[in-house]
């Protein structure tokens, strides 16, 4: 092989072994304000997005857009930031969620559901805010 296709094969096997950008929470969202969502934070996908689920089943677990903090988005300034903060307040905590509808009056938006979620006795943005996590997204 010449030092192309090695580079070329090294890309194809960088590419393939890279983690998927879909989020593995796949559980049934309410759809009605006021529904409490309850377990542990499986998952962060960005500054404002997290999963909860009861149980290691990706399949149960509920993917929650929070309602009291706008993150920075991902790839922004601030974005990985506002990740890593959630990750170190909220990943492998016990968290309780009661969905609330958001500005177009639904309690789904795209693929998750919207909550204010809460980590002991403290609100989630309120965490965020206190890690000097600014708010700023779409």
């Amino acid at each position: 092989m010449t030092s192309g296709h090695l580079i070329f094969a090294a890309s194809i096997a960088a590419c393939l072994s890279s983690p998927a950008l879909a989020d593995p929470c796949e559980g049934h969202l309410p759809t009605q304000a006021g529904a409490e969502i309850s377990g542990i934070v499986r998952y962060v996908g960005d500054g404002d997005s997290l999963c909860v689920g009861k149980t290691a089943d990706p399949d149960e677990w509920i993917e929650i857009r929070l309602s009291d903090f706008n993150a920075p988005e991902l790839y922004g300034p601030g974005g990985s930031a506002a990740k890593a903060a959630l990750v170190r307040v909220a990943l492998h905590h016990a968290a309780v969620c009661i969905t609330e509808a958001g500005r177009n009056g639904r309690v789904v938006s795209f693929d998750r559901v919207i909550a204010r979620c809460r980590i002991g006795h403290k609100n989630v943005g309120d965490l965020l805010r206190a890690e000097g996590i600014a708010e700023g997204g779409n």
